[in-house]
């Protein structure tokens, strides 16, 4: 029998490692092992050192050169006390068993990673079966490679055999795991769907974006009540979802998983009943962090999954959040005033060009421009009340 383990410990010491690749730049690369580093810390791990490479291919055997992982190797050695190396980029399961076998260390990459902070996260027996379905599925083609990780316990007469055939009863055992948890969750599912029946004619309307932008927070402002928020990557993972009343006009409003570049597909595929959150809603809030350094990559990443989710025509308000950050942190203290409001009204300009009108520039955390975020939503609310239900006047007078 499989069992899985918690892949990082509380504070332990990790490296991290990213490859320059294709059209990449070493600065992209730095900003993305930024990401990796806030991902590890979120899980509990702690960044003591960071190696790059520029590679045309990743090698097929160990991802990074020989000379570069020996480099690592001597690092490990010198430094003592690291017990985790986390690759940016997806590595198959031999190619985790090759880089242990030189350095010695436990290695995951990025989608390993992000499964661990999900196991973590996920409260609601929704949550804990769709990450554990990702889990087995991020599993099953590493399984050759994995092998020497995986714990076992009793058997029995024909469920042991030597190399092959214990491997493949792994396999087996993982299938029969996945054909369970998709019962499970296809359950789980047809109930979610009844409860978001059962809302009845509301207009629905669905805050989307990348994770750690401020949806949580927007959330307890709008609605008025006390979602979870933190400062920390996937603080929300399962759907909330309230009423609320702008002026008479009520609608629900959910808070949804937050996207990432580089989200595993698995974990896609396993958190479709959440994600059907974002299918069924009349309105998208797709709340962005204007004051982040890569926010239009961001804003670029999660369009690209709304799309794969085919709900890139469905209409939306573009909301850039976190603007006090923004100006903190774009703004040196010697810069005068009117410079400063020129700045920010061509940004304005810029995206609402952009968003053909449909963006407000607010800060969740100090209510800056939320009374104008309210009366867009309610505009929208309204507007769309009056194409779905023109006989029912009384929820958008």
């Amino acid at each position: 029998m499989i069992e899985k383990k918690q892949i990082v410990n509380s504070q332990e010491n990790a490296i991290l490692v990213g490859v320059v690749q294709g059209d990449q730049t070493e600065q992209q690369v730095t900003e993305y092992l930024d990401e990796l580093a806030f991902l590890a810390e979120t899980a509990g791990a702690i960044t003591v050192k960071r190696f790059t490479q520029k590679l045309k291919h990743p090698d097929s055997k160990t991802f990074v050169g020989k000379g570069k992982l020996e480099e690592i190797k001597k690092y490990i050695e010198t430094k003592g006390n690291i017990g985790l190396l986390i690759f940016d980029d997806e590595l198959t399961g031999s190619q985790i068993s090759n880089i242990e076998k030189v350095v010695g260390t436990k290695t995951i990459d990025r989608s390993d990673l992000i499964l661990d902070i999900f196991a973590s996260r996920a409260k609601t027996a929704q949550a804990k079966t769709q990450v554990e379905l990702a889990q087995y599925q991020y599993i099953l083609p590493r399984l050759k490679g994995m092998w020497k990780h995986l714990e076992r316990q009793g058997g029995g007469v024909g469920t042991r055999g030597p190399g092959e055939t214990e491997i493949e009863t792994d396999r087996r055992i993982v299938k029969d795991k996945i054909s369970l948890l998709r019962k499970r969750l296809s359950e789980i599912d047809k109930q979610s769907f009844t409860q978001r029946k059962e809302r009845g004619e509301f207009i629905r309307v669905a805050l989307v974006g990348y994770t750690n932008v401020g949806k949580s927070t927007l959330m307890n402002v709008l609605s008025k009540s006390e979602v979870f928020a933190e400062n920390k990557l996937f603080a929300t993972l399962d759907t909330t979802t309230r009423k609320v009343v702008f002026e008479q006009t009520p609608f629900l409003l959910s808070d949804t998983v937050g996207f990432i570049r580089k989200l595993p597909h698995h974990l896609v595929e396993s958190f479709k009943s959440t994600l059907d959150e974002v299918r069924e809603a009349d309105i998208l809030l797709h709340v962005v962090d204007i004051s982040h350094v890569q926010y239009e990559e961001q804003l670029a990443v999660v369009n690209k999954t709304l799309a794969e989710l085919g709900c890139a025509e469905k209409p939306t308000i573009t909301i850039f959040n976190k603007m006090d950050k923004y100006a903190a942190e774009a703004f040196d203290q010697w810069l005068e005033e009117e410079v400063k409001q020129d700045i920010l009204r061509e940004l304005r300009e810029r995206w609402q060009e952009e968003t053909k009108g449909n963006c407000v520039f607010v800060s969740a955390t100090e209510k800056t421009n939320l009374e104008n975020l309210r009366q867009t939503i309610l505009n929208k609310v309204r507007e769309m009340y009056q194409i779905r239900y023109p006989y029912r006047a009384e929820y958008f007078y």
